[in-house]
């Protein structure tokens, strides 16, 4: 069990301590470019290419995919509920419960875990966090950015959106793609995931921690309150096997570096979100083992 464990987790944390190192060694990274290469290029081809080359039902990832928004829901109805219990800002504390890294460290878990049909089925969950954050997650933080028209124009020039439509389209209706076409995409797609990993590394090598207690609460409120919301999701639709396990994991994935970008961009408080995913984080490295050992 402990070879299988070491099998999962060693290569995210390696590649991400490749990029933790690379961003302490004062070494120049494009975060910018990489963001722009992983989200219009190689995470629209590894969407589309796993969809497209595994043997799935879609009903198992429709399952995924609504467990994963029923799970958001539920924590963003309590972690308002909390925040505003709590008297702090609603555009900075809020984003940071209700989106995972489900990602950047969640893809990578899922497929080492359960191969191509972990990643298939975790990749139903990305989807839906993706168009959370475009959607609502924007409509929490970018409270002066223009009308609501703009930024849904915004979401629409996304290339991942146009991915999952495309992917869907595949998985109902079982179309196989030419061999030259799948080749491309998995060559493109296979930069998405190495990535996003050492980019994930690159961005805590810059976080600093301020309010060790307040991180460490909202962190494991984020972990264990979406492991919990996740396992009553699953009960409530009667999720089973892998895809089960695929939403648990997904749902109990530390907070997203995402949420540090958008609070950087509309300033609100970067550096206490910094502070939560980088303790998010560390605590999830060292709670995975465990939750691995239970789901496996």
């Amino acid at each position: 069990m402990l070879s299988e464990l070491l099998a999962i987790i060693a290569p995210i944390m390696i590649s991400v301590a490749v990029g933790f190192i690379w961003g302490k060694s004062g070494q120049d990274f494009p975060a910018d470019f990489i963001s722009r290469l992983v989200m219009n290029i190689g995470t629209p081809c590894l969407i589309i290419g796993a969809m497209a080359r595994v043997e799935l039902q879609p009903d198992v990832i429709g399952q995924v995919a609504l467990a994963t928004a029923l799970v958001m829901t539920a924590m963003g109805i309590l972690g308002w509920g909390l925040v505003r219990a709590l008297k702090l800002d609603i555009a900075t504390y809020l984003p940071p419960l209700v989106f995972p890294n489900n990602g950047n460290m969640g893809l990578p878990l899922c497929l080492f875990a359960y191969g191509q049909t972990g990643l298939a089925l975790a990749l139903g969950s990305f989807m839906v966090m993706m168009i959370a954050t475009f959607t609502v997650g924007l409509l929490v933080v970018a409270t002066d950015e223009g009308s609501l028209w703009k930024r849904m124009a915004s979401i629409a020039r996304q290339p991942v959106i146009y991915a999952m439509a495309i992917a869907v389209v595949l998985l109902v209706t079982g179309t196989a793609l030419p061999r030259w076409i799948g080749n491309t995409l998995d060559l493109l797609g296979n930069i998405a995931i190495p990535l996003m990993t050492i980019a994930l590394g690159v961005s805590l090598a810059t976080l600093r921690i301020h309010s060790l207690p307040r991180s460490v609460f909202f962190s494991l409120v984020r972990m264990l309150g979406g492991l919990l919301l996740g396992w009553l999701a699953c009960e409530l639709l009667e999720v089973t096997g892998v895809a089960r396990s695929v939403v648990l994991l997904q749902s109990a994935m530390p907070i997203a570096v995402f949420n540090y970008l958008l609070a950087l961009r509309y300033n609100h408080n970067p550096q206490e979100v910094a502070a939560m995913v980088l303790v998010s984080t560390l605590l999830a490295f060292m709670g995975l083992p465990f939750l691995l050992l239970v789901i496996l």
